[in-house]
C-alpha cells in the first residue's frame, strides 16, 4: 500500500523567513517615514533658533531630534544599544576628550550625542552641509566642517577650532577609517584624530561598535537586535607619535570588535 503523499506547501504561502523580511523592509520603511516627517520641521525650528541661541543650548536642542531618530530605531526597528565603559569617560565640566570611534553605520553617528555628557563636534566634509534639512541644520552647530581639496590648511583648523572647542567642554569625534566599514572588515586608520590629540594635549577615547549586526551600511532594511558600544579606557596624548598612538587605537577596537561580534571575524 502506498504511503499517503504529504502535501506540498503552496507556492503563494510565505514562508517564516520570507515573512520576516518582509517584516523588516516595512518596519525600515515606517523607520525612514519617521526621520522624515520629523527632521524637516525640526530642522526649521533649529534654524529659526540659530538667529538668537547658539552654542551648547542649540546642540541640545539638536540632540533632542537624534534621540527620536534612536527611539524610533529601537520602537519601530527593534534595535537597541548596550554601553560599557561608562566609567572610562572624563568627569568635570571642561575636561577634555577626543573620541575614536569604530564606524559601521549611520546608527553610531546618530546614537553617540545621545549617549555623551558633553556637547560633541563632528569633524566631518563640508559637502554634507549642503543636504536638505539635515545638513542646514549642521551648518548652525559649532562643529568642523573641512575642504578635503585643501588638506594642509583644513588640518590647521581642525587644530585651532579643535583647541578651542576642547576648552570649552566641547569633546571632538571623529571616525578614524573615513566611512562606514562592512561588518567584519577593517577600515585604514587614518591619523587625523591623533595628530590633533598630540597637538591639543587632549587624551584619546577609542570606542568600538557592533552597530552593522542590525544596521549595516549602505543598507534600507535594518534588522532587530542588540548594538554593542565598548567604551575604552582614556589613552594619554602629550609626547606620544601620532602613529604609535593611532596604531594603539586600532589595536583596541579591533580587538574588542572580535570580542563583542565574534561571528563577524571567524579568523
Amino acid at each position: 500500500m502506498n504511503a499517503p503523499l504529504t502535501p506540498r506547501p503552496s507556492p503563494r504561502t510565505p514562508t517564516a523567513a520570507t515573512s520576516g523580511r518582509v517584516m523588516a523592509f516595512l518596519r525600515s520603511c515606517l523607520h525612514m517615514l519617521w526621520m522624515l516627517v520629523t527632521v524637516m520641521p525640526w530642522a526649521l525650528v533649529m534654524l529659526v533658533a540659530s538667529v538668537r541661541v547658539r552654542g551648547k543650548p542649540l546642540w541640545w536642542m539638536a540632540v533632542r531630534w537624534l534621540r527620536w531618530a534612536i527611539d524610533g530605531a529601537r520602537l519601530l526597528l527593534g534595535i537597541r544599544a548596550h554601553v560599557i565603559g561608562w566609567e572610562n569617560l572624563p568627569t568635570g565640566d571642561t575636561a577634555p576628550a577626543i573620541l575614536l570611534v569604530k564606524h559601521q553605520s549611520t546608527y553610531e553617528t546618530f546614537l553617540m550625542p545621545t549617549l555623551m555628557p558633553h556637547p560633541l563636534a563632528y569633524v566631518f566634509k563640508k559637502e554634507l552641509l549642503y543636504i536638505p534639512f539635515f545638513g542646514w541644520a549642521m551648518g548652525r552647530l559649532d562643529m568642523i566642517h573641512i575642504d578635503r581639496s585643501q588638506r594642509a590648511e583644513s588640518f590647521s583648523k581642525v587644530v585651532e577650532q579643535g583647541r578651542r572647542l576642547l576648552a570649552q567642554g566641547i569633546w571632538v569625534i571623529m571616525f578614524p577609517e573615513g566611512t562606514r566599514i562592512p561588518r567584519g572588515k577593517t577600515g585604514t586608520y587614518k591619523l587625523g584624530g591623533t595628530r590633533l590629540a598630540v597637538a591639543t594635549g587632549a587624551p584619546v577615547i577609542p570606542v568600538a561598535v557592533t552597530s552593522a549586526k542590525c544596521w549595516p551600511r549602505k543598507a534600507f532594511v535594518k534588522t532587530a537586535g542588540v548594538v554593542e558600544v565598548s567604551i575604552g579606557k582614556p589613552i594619554p596624548s602629550e609626547g606620544r607619535d601620532p602613529k604609535e598612538l593611532m596604531m594603539e587605537v586600532q589595536t583596541w577596537i579591533e580587538a574588542e570588535m572580535r570580542r563583542l561580534d565574534p561571528d563577524a571575524y571567524p579568523d
